[in-house]
C-alpha cells in the first residue's frame, strides 16, 4: 500500500535544488531556513542517502540527488497535469498566483486590470508585490510580472510579450507657463526650470531630446525627485517642465492640470513587457490572466 510519508519533503527538496540554496528556497516557500534544512535532512534520513553536497559557499546535488530530482520533477509534472485536467473540467479558475509589478505603472494601470479580472474569477488568490528592481521569476517563484526593458533581461525559463513602447513627452502646468512663457524651441527650453528624475545613487537624469546623443541639460535645474508620481505632482504644482511617459500623464492632461509643450520633441522610451514562467504557462489561472493583461494593458501605453 502507498504511504503518504513518501511525499513528505519532496516539494521542499525540489525547491532547494532549483533555488540553489536553503535560504532562497525558504523565501520562496514562506518557511524559515531552519525548517527547510530540517525537511531535507529528514528526507535524506528516510531515503538513507545524501542528496546534497554542502559547503559554506555552495550547495550541489549528489549523483543520487540528481537522479532523485529527475524522478521527483516527473511526479510533480504528472500532478500538475492532473490539476490542469480538473481545472478544465470545472471551468473555474482558482488558487494562488504570484505577481510582481512596477510601482507606478503597476498601481495605475496593471492593478485595476487585475481587480477587474478578479470580479470574474473570485476563487483566484493573487499575491501581488510592487518593486522597480530587477526580478528573476525563476529565483523568486513569480508566476507573472510586468517590467520595463528589452527581451534580453529574461532568463531562458521565462517567456514574454511586449505590451508596447512608452512615449515620453514634455509638459508643464498652465500656471508655470503663464509665469515663464511657453518654450518655442530647444534653445528656449534650456532656459526653463526642469523637474528631473533623481536616481538611487543621487545622479540626475536630464531631459532626453531626439536627435541628440546626449541629453539637454537645463540651465536652471529645479526640483529633482526619485519617484515618477512625485514628478507629476511637482509639475502640477508649477515647479517646472517635466518629461514623462504618456501613461503616467493621461489624467492630469485630460483634466487640464498639465499641458504639453514642444510636442515635436516627444521620443520613444523603454518597452514594457509582460513575462511569465514557461513551466507555469499551461496552468489555466496563469494563461488566462496573462491573456487578459496582454489585451487590456496595451491601450494604456498609447499616446
Amino acid at each position: 500500500m502507498f504511504s503518504s510519508e513518501r511525499l513528505k519533503g519532496i516539494d521542499v527538496f525540489v525547491c532547494v535544488a532549483e533555488a540553489g540554496s536553503f535560504t532562497a528556497a525558504a523565501e520562496r516557500l514562506h518557511l524559515t531556513t531552519s525548517a527547510v534544512s530540517k525537511a531535507v535532512a529528514r528526507l535524506e534520513k528516510r531515503l538513507q542517502v545524501r542528496l546534497f553536497l554542502r559547503t559554506t559557499r555552495h550547495l550541489a546535488l549528489t549523483e543520487e540527488g540528481e537522479s532523485f530530482y529527475r524522478a521527483c520533477t516527473g511526479v510533480l509534472s504528472h500532478l500538475e497535469e492532473a490539476e490542469l485536467a480538473l481545472h478544465r473540467q470545472s471551468h473555474e479558475l482558482r488558487g494562488r498566483i504570484r505577481i510582481d509589478l512596477p510601482v507606478s505603472y503597476g498601481r495605475l494601470h496593471v492593478l485595476p486590470a487585475i481587480l477587474s479580472f478578479l470580479e470574474q474569477h473570485p476563487l483566484l488568490e493573487p499575491n501581488i508585490t510592487f518593486s522597480d528592481r530587477f526580478v528573476d521569476p525563476v529565483e523568486e517563484g513569480i508566476d507573472l510580472l510586468v517590467r520595463s526593458g528589452g527581451s534580453g533581461i529574461w532568463p531562458g525559463a521565462v517567456e514574454h510579450h511586449q505590451l508596447g513602447i512608452q512615449r515620453l513627452i514634455l509638459c508643464a502646468s498652465p500656471h508655470y507657463l503663464k509665469q515663464w512663457d511657453v518654450p518655442q524651441d530647444e534653445q528656449a527650453l534650456s532656459q526653463h526650470r526642469c523637474i528631473l528624475y533623481c536616481r538611487g545613487d543621487g545622479s540626475l537624469s536630464p531631459l532626453r531630446i531626439p536627435g541628440q546623443e546626449g541629453a539637454l541639460k537645463s540651465q536652471h535645474s529645479g526640483l529633482a525627485l526619485g519617484d515618477t508620481e512625485g514628478l507629476v505632482m511637482a509639475a502640477v504644482a508649477g515647479q517646472g517642465i517635466v518629461q514623462l511617459p504618456t501613461w503616467l500623464l493621461a489624467r492630469p492632461l485630460a483634466e487640464g492640470a498639465l499641458v504639453r509643450v514642444l510636442p515635436e520633441l516627444s521620443i520613444s522610451g523603454m518597452p514594457i513587457s509582460l513575462a511569465w514562467l514557461k513551466s507555469r504557462a499551461r496552468l489555466p489561472k496563469v494563461s488566462a490572466l496573462r491573456d487578459w493583461l496582454a489585451e487590456n494593458l496595451s491601450p494604456s501605453l498609447a499616446e
